[in-house]
């Protein structure tokens, strides 16, 4: 066997070990679940709105992410300045913290009781027990997953194509959205992959701030804190497989975005 295989078994002998620690659990879920549950819970009304729930609002907050991220994550990649390791730090920071130590942050930011949230509420806007609330717990948790894969997709685009581009009479927003954008969008639909991914799947942050409506998350602790866990498990069940088939879109519209990058090359 030539010696570059052998590696590459090892490595993949070696990886495997991560592969079989995910699909284990997975397995175990699924071959123990009331499948007569799962089945019947497809007309229960509660579990698809939520299910839908989680799916829109987390997309919502990621759009809101992607609108004022991208500039942001640009920013960063094109620029050295003191304390740029502090914001990076700052960015990062809803990675570090417990998930109900963030769902408290926004909660005592946004609560009625502050300027913001009264003038929320005044608007018409309630930022507690709604679906705002929701978005806004999953924002602040998305938000390092969007950023640093932007600003490391942006970090790849050469600048000096960018420059070429400004010196043959191409404005910033052109070079931006013709050049810049084209070169990172592998990185930037990853990290928004990523941010909707880590919406939908919010429990801790959400629970605090909105309890009601019920996201995807809340309900599986709903009812396994109400009815245990033979009740809990069929929404576990749909979510996985919700969540699994969106992955398997994403990254099959990112395969063929490649393969048609390696034939264009």
């Amino acid at each position: 066997m030539h010696r570059s295989s052998r590696e590459s078994l090892f490595m993949l002998f070696m990886g495997s070990f991560l592969i079989i620690y995910i699909v284990w659990p997975l397995m175990g879920l699924f071959l123990r679940a009331d499948w007569d549950l799962v089945f019947s819970s497809y007309k229960d009304s509660e579990i698809v709105g939520a299910l839908w729930r989680s799916v829109w609002t987390a997309a919502a907050a990621t759009g809101i992410i992607a609108l004022f991220g991208t500039p942001l994550a640009y920013f960063l990649a094109r620029k050295n300045f003191r304390g740029k390791a502090f914001l990076e730090a700052v960015i990062d920071i809803p990675i570090m913290i417990p998930h109900t130590v963030a769902g408290i942050a926004v909660l005592m930011a946004f609560s009625p009781k502050t300027s913001i949230g009264a003038s929320l509420v005044k608007i018409g806007l309630s930022p507690v027990n709604s679906h705002l609330g929701i978005i806004l717990a999953c924002m602040f948790v998305s938000i390092p997953f969007y950023v640093d894969a932007a600003r490391d997709a942006f970090y790849g685009v050469p600048s000096r194509i960018e420059k070429a581009a400004r010196t043959l009479g191409a404005s910033f927003p052109q070079v931006f959205i013709r050049i810049s954008l084209p070169l990172a969008r592998k990185g930037i639909i990853s990290g928004l992959i990523m941010s909707w991914a880590r919406g939908v799947s919010e429990f801790g942050a959400v629970v605090i701030i909105a309890y009601h409506p019920m996201v995807a998350p809340t309900l599986i602790y709903d009812r396994f804190a109400t009815f245990g866990l033979k009740y809990s498990t069929p929404v576990a069940v749909q979510l996985i497989i919700v969540c699994l088939g969106m992955f398997i879109i994403f990254r099959m519209m990112s395969a063929g975005k490649r393969r048609e990058d390696i034939g264009n090359d």
